[in-house]
């Protein structure tokens, strides 16, 4: 499923987050949104789910307008912080994520199966999610956003707290979900990950300031590493010239 934003502006009491920003995701894309931390990552994220109304211009999915409630059943959603029940075990916030999702009750318990495997949670599914770690709880968030093989992910800073090793797995799965045609929407702030996506998208100050295919946003470095780009934008800002 694609997704363009056009023209979308998002103000909290009366201060800009997200300004006139416009993209156009293609189906069957790993897509970085890619900033420091109160760039608008998120914020972006929350618009293209339609969890708040942008101020001004339009979301579409696919061709359908955002917000529609027949969408989240499309999406799978990380978000930021975690929204998990401590009282139940990871298993079982996991069957009513599932449940909540449609996922026929028949298929529920291989795709739980599947997802905790995919996070390395297996061994603890039975243990009460107040007694996970930070890390884990993070893992349990993402085989939640997984659970109901959604068309489209929008997952915000999903390896946070991940073990380099489990990152790898991570987004090795994340090139399997795209072959069988996925979008794959992931926010972050580590600049190292923008090499595993197709294309990124540079958010500063809540502007877009580069979107293209990884490769070619690197070209337009001297370093090879994309932060650069952030350091000329950050000297734009300032009225400095860029190097």
């Amino acid at each position: 499923m694609d997704v363009s934003l056009k023209n979308v502006s998002k103000s909290f009491d009366k201060q800009a987050v997200i300004e006139n920003l416009s993209l156009d995701i293609p189906s069957g894309a790993v897509v970085c949104l890619l900033g420091p931390s109160g760039s608008g990552k998120t914020t972006t994220i929350r618009l293209m789910i339609g969890a708040i109304a942008a101020d001004s211009g339009r979301i579409k999915m696919g061709d359908t307008l955002v917000p529609n409630l027949k969408l989240l059943l499309k999406i799978g959603f990380m978000p930021q912080n975690d929204a998990l029940y401590d009282d139940l075990s990871g298993e079982d916030n996991l069957k009513f994520f599932a449940a909540l999702y449609g996922v026929k009750r028949v298929d529920i318990p291989n795709r739980i199966d599947e997802v905790l495997k995919l996070v390395d949670l297996t061994n603890d599914r039975k243990k009460h999610v107040k007694k996970y770690s930070g890390g884990m709880k993070k893992r349990l968030s993402l085989a939640a956003a997984l659970v109901h093989d959604p068309e489209i992910f929008l997952l915000d800073e999903p390896t946070v707290g991940i073990d380099p090793v489990l990152r790898h797995t991570i987004w090795e799965r994340f090139k399997e979900f795209k072959q069988k045609g996925k979008t794959i929407i992931v926010s972050t702030h580590v600049m190292d990950e923008v090499i595993e996506c197709d294309q990124a998208a540079l958010i500063y100050g809540g502007k877009l300031i580069a979107y293209d295919a990884v490769d070619a946003l690197l070209s337009q470095t001297k370093s090879g590493k994309v932060e650069e780009l952030f350091f000329i934008a950050a000297k734009r800002e300032m009225g400095g010239a860029a190097v």
